[in-house]
């Protein structure tokens, strides 16, 4: 199967070059890859050019945008600049950090689970993480079904029935939400194990804090759903503050009269998918 990648990149001199030689030992490699760096201040760019005048799957674009690394619009901003260099010509598209290292048959795998399920949407493995004694870990806070938005593929039928990539926080869950409504599954392969270089989240600005809940109430998940699982989140997170911080940005959101990400059908879809599986897990 043909398959492109669109890695955005900000600052990533400590980590981009192993991702980038992690994609050079794929069994099954890409058609192209764009790398996108979005106004990188360090050595950057000068990596970029050393794969590029090496390897011809590899385009340089540069673009200016913030330099605050806030979720969601920066990362997605960038990925879409790239993805507007492509031809439709892909079975599927992958949206992937830069400071990641893929296992050498991931997208191998991948493709397979693309061409034994014609319904399948969205595929990935799991993120692992170096703890304080130097092992590596899983961590996947959301449930395990949910690709994390570090290494996510897309067919080519789904990723045009959701309208492609939000350029919001809350992108790498609504597009999921979106892709059941459309119809399509979600797969994630334990096998699949992907070392994740730095730990998630450590290179958000302080102002994103609020953000979920913002998101939250633009996936018109209404207050009571937001609730939940802002609760949920703050158990896992073992942190009290991060539950008001949601909070107070969906009642932010919600007095600003903030826009949608989801129509009104869609939204519809997605707090009747939430109630299931809320009620899935209260009755299990």
């Amino acid at each position: 199967m043909d398959y492109y990648i669109v890695i955005p990149i900000h600052n990533e001199e400590a980590y981009l070059e192993s991702t980038l030689n992690s994609i050079l030992g794929q069994t099954l490699p890409p058609k192209k890859v764009i790398l996108v760096n979005d106004n990188s201040t360090d050595s950057t760019d000068s990596i970029i050019n050393s794969f590029t005048s090496k390897h011809t799957i590899f385009q340089k674009l540069n673009i200016i945008s913030s330099t605050q690394h806030m979720p969601g619009s920066k990362v997605i901003n960038a990925f879409n600049e790239g993805f507007n260099l492509l031809d439709v010509s892909f079975d599927f598209i992958v949206k992937l950090d830069a400071d990641i290292i893929l296992p050498n048959n991931y997208f191998e795998i991948i493709s397979t689970h693309f061409r034994n399920e014609p319904k399948l949407g969205i595929c990935g493995g799991f993120i692992y993480e170096k703890n304080s004694t130097g092992k590596w870990i899983i961590n996947h806070p959301m449930d395990k079904d949910h690709v994390r938005g570090a290494f996510k593929a897309y067919s080519s039928t789904c990723f045009k029935g959701i309208g492609g990539l939000k350029n919001a926080m809350g992108w790498d869950t609504v597009d999921e939400l979106l892709a059941k409504f459309n119809g399509f599954l979600i797969q994630t392969d334990p096998n699949l194990k992907i070392k994740h270089l730095r730990p998630t989240g450590k290179a958000y600005n302080k102002n994103a804090k609020r953000l979920q809940g913002k998101a939250m109430y633009s996936m018109r998940y209404g207050f009571l759903i937001t609730c939940i699982a802002s609760i949920k989140m703050a158990t896992k997170n073992k942190s009290i503050k991060s539950f008001w911080n949601n909070i107070a940005g969906f009642m932010t959101a919600a007095l600003k009269n903030d826009s949608y990400l989801v129509n009104k059908e869609e939204g519809k879809f997605i707090r009747q998918l939430r109630w299931k599986n809320i009620k899935k897990k209260i009755y299990a």
